[in-house]
């Protein structure tokens, strides 16, 4: 109704007079809350899954750039992730997807570069980093979880998987991230 209000007020005192009120609202159909909620999830569903989507393109693109010889679609396939961070072997990051942003608030310029401790303060776990340092070591996926802090110092729990990647050798580390409570 609040659009009716707003077309309304923008009419002049002539247009005013030609709507029919009396037959136009007769044909007008509502719907219950409910339906709006229905269909507002179903779109927040549909939008979230073009956004996985897109998020593992880029990620099959860097694949091929580099010519890792990993089924991405195998990677992603029973993952459930917000944020992709990818890094080298040197743990510099070189790519993270808009979820990083949404999740850390840190912009993918301010991440790109730097190494994922950037992320991690005060009540970040020693032996937590120390454990991921030996599992990073050995080359072989892992899971994680680690507090992190976002860019407005905020700390949350973060689930980390991680995954090297790999040509002949591995070249370097991709992690899916979702928080945690």
């Amino acid at each position: 109704m609040m659009c009716l209000d707003i077309y309304l007020s923008s009419l002049n005192e002539h247009e005013l007079k030609a709507v029919d009120f009396e037959n136009n609202f007769e044909t007008i159909q509502t719907m219950p809350l409910l339906s709006w909620d229905i269909y507002s999830d179903y779109r927040f569903s549909q939008f979230n899954e073009l956004q996985r989507n897109q998020d593992i393109i880029n990620v099959k693109a860097l694949a091929q750039k580099f010519n890792w010889n990993v089924d991405i679609n195998e990677l992603f396939k029973e993952e459930i992730f917000e944020a992709i961070v990818v890094t080298d072997l040197k743990q510099k990051i070189i790519w993270v997807n808009k979820g990083f942003t949404e999740m850390t608030g840190y912009s993918r310029k301010e991440a790109l570069n730097r190494t994922p401790g950037f992320l991690q303060g005060p009540k970040t776990s020693l032996e937590v980093k120390e454990r991921i340092q030996i599992k990073l070591s050995g080359l072989t996926p892992f899971k994680e979880v680690i507090v992190n802090y976002k860019k407005n110092t905020e700390a949350y729990k973060c689930e980390v998987k991680i995954f090297p990647l790999y040509n002949e050798k591995t070249t370097h580390f991709i992690a899916l991230e979702k928080r945690v409570i």
